[in-house]
């Protein structure tokens, strides 16, 4: 039985380990799971920022950080932002707000929450 889990230690992907590695993570820090957000309900996401970008809106910039936990991914928006010091890839939050979907689509990808409330971790 230990055999069995050193081997498939040895032959799993590292991206696979690190997603299952991110998934314990954010689960032992009662974040809710990413691919099962309930839309319009006010929620505590815990992960990883994948990528930060800055997009203009309405003649405004704001950034967008791309969020993930092992099981889906979060766009946070924080409006009017061009920076905020500490938010960069690699780095692990926790948001709390309210999700929505971008232009009313129905893809799990397109879930969004602007402006939340967020703490380095």
């Amino acid at each position: 039985m230990a055999l069995r889990k050193f081997v498939e230690k040895l032959t799993k992907p590292v991206d696979e380990q690190d997603r299952e590695q991110l998934e314990s993570w954010c689960a032992a820090r009662g974040g809710a799971p990413l691919d099962a957000l309930e839309l319009r309900r006010p929620v505590q996401i815990v992960g990883e920022i994948r990528s930060v970008r800055i997009v203009p809106r309405a003649g405004a910039a704001s950034l967008e950080a791309t969020v993930q936990d092992g099981r889906g991914t979060v766009t946070a928006v924080f409006l009017g932002r061009r920076k905020i010091t500490g938010l960069s890839p690699g780095r692990r939050v926790r948001l709390e707000g309210v999700v929505t979907n971008h232009r009313n689509a129905n893809s799990a990808s397109d879930r969004m929450v602007y402006n939340p409330v967020y703490q380095l971790l």
